[in-house]
């Protein structure tokens, strides 16, 4: 599963731990991408939604 939100496009970004010595190691975010059923047109749809677009009400969830 792709770690991008088809709402807002949210995706995967790097950076850098570092460390007390100020030695730098690559790290990454991911955001916290679910796969939920969606009403979109009037039709559910399975889309992978950040947790930010769900509970910010952007998108309409299928029950």
């Amino acid at each position: 599963m792709a770690k991008v939100c088809e709402i807002c496009g949210k995706g995967k970004i790097s950076g850098n731990i570092v460390t007390f010595s100020n030695r730098h190691i690559k790290r990454s975010w991911k955001p916290n991408v679910q796969k939920v059923r969606v009403i979109v047109d009037g039709t559910p749809k399975r889309m992978n939604v950040c947790t930010r677009c769900l509970r910010s009400k952007r998108v309409e969830r299928a029950i």
